[in-house]
């Protein structure tokens, strides 16, 4: 382990990682207090981020119509449950451009701009009008990652326990060691763990989820050591749900906790729940809500990877 802040301990040992984040009692809150979405604009589907996704399916067509609509549709349904949304206008210049947790992200006060891999993503990352809103319209401070040596593709490759202001960052080509280093800082995380993915995961939010510092679901095939959801598993006594890789190919593993009780996934994520997840997920007091999105996941990811956090 080495430090890297007064605050942010980087662990490679998962039980030693756990045994330190298991004297952490939940106490900010798990969930953000709003979210921000980014339109679709001429929707179609990357090439270039298809080199290191498998998950993208670009043998079908995309719809930019059902894009929009589907799109609609999730802003529609979060402001239903109460959840303030804020959504940004698409470009054309970036028309697959509508994952943005991967480009910005927040912490109290702080916005976090994320260092891309790919040239596509790099070019959504300048988007002016959406770095000046979190300056000047909330007065965030900036952290710029984009600049540095590194890469580091935020809330995708990383997973936060915002209760516990713990993370767990899973190394692949969308992020490296030293982006994890500046996102622990940046975050102000107390501890983070570094693990490898397994052989063909891109992002660690495909095959995990912290769910509102109340457990953590995780599907073990997609990390590269068996030992590291096994420790994992240990912070969150009773309340760590194991999913399959059928239940991770239709992102299950792509869902996120909003609001005081809510696990939100895509449609074919609630489609494809093993009744033994469901009842897991249930026990643990998450009411699942489900939206539509097929259209976005012939891009390589889904609702997890549609929200932007506010906090």
């Amino acid at each position: 382990m080495s430090a890297v802040s007064p605050r942010a301990t980087i662990w490679r040992d998962p039980w030693a990682f756990a045994a330190a984040a298991s004297k952490l009692a939940p106490r900010a809150p798990g969930v953000p207090r709003g979210v921000f979405l980014v339109a679709p604009s001429e929707f179609s589907l990357a090439a270039e981020s298809a080199t290191d996704n498998r998950y993208m399916r670009m043998s079908q067509d995309a719809n930019a119509q059902r894009a929009g609509d589907q799109h609609q549709s999730l802003a529609q349904t979060l402001a239903t449950h109460g959840i303030p949304v804020m959504s940004f206008p698409g470009s054309a210049k970036t028309p697959d451009a509508v994952f943005p947790n991967n480009v910005f992200a927040t912490a109290p006060g702080i916005v976090v701009v994320g260092a891309m891999r790919h040239a596509v993503r790099r070019r959504e990352a300048e988007r002016s009008d959406i770095r000046s809103w979190f300056r000047s319209v909330l007065g965030y401070r900036e952290i710029d990652l984009s600049v540095c040596a590194c890469v580091a593709e935020l809330t995708g490759s990383l997973v936060i326990d915002r209760a516990r202001g713990i993370g767990f960052c899973g190394l692949s080509d969308r992020c490296d060691e030293a982006g994890a280093r500046a996102m622990a800082s940046a975050f102000g995380l107390a501890h983070m763990l570094l693990f490898d993915l397994a052989d063909g995961e891109y992002h660690t939010n495909v095959i995990m989820s912290a769910l509102a510092g109340r457990g953590v679901l995780m599907c073990p095939a997609g990390f590269a050591e068996a030992d590291v959801p096994a420790a994992i598993a240990t912070i969150y006594p009773g309340a760590s749900i194991s999913i399959d890789d059928e239940e991770k190919a239709s992102f299950v593993g792509n869902c996120i906790a909003l609001g005081e009780d809510g696990l939100w996934m895509s449609a074919t994520a609630a489609d494809a729940l093993k009744a033994s997840t469901r009842d897991a997920i249930s026990a643990l007091g998450l009411q699942i809500h489900a939206v539509q999105l097929d259209e976005f996941e012939k891009a390589g990811g889904s609702l997890r990877c549609m929200i932007g956090e506010l906090y």
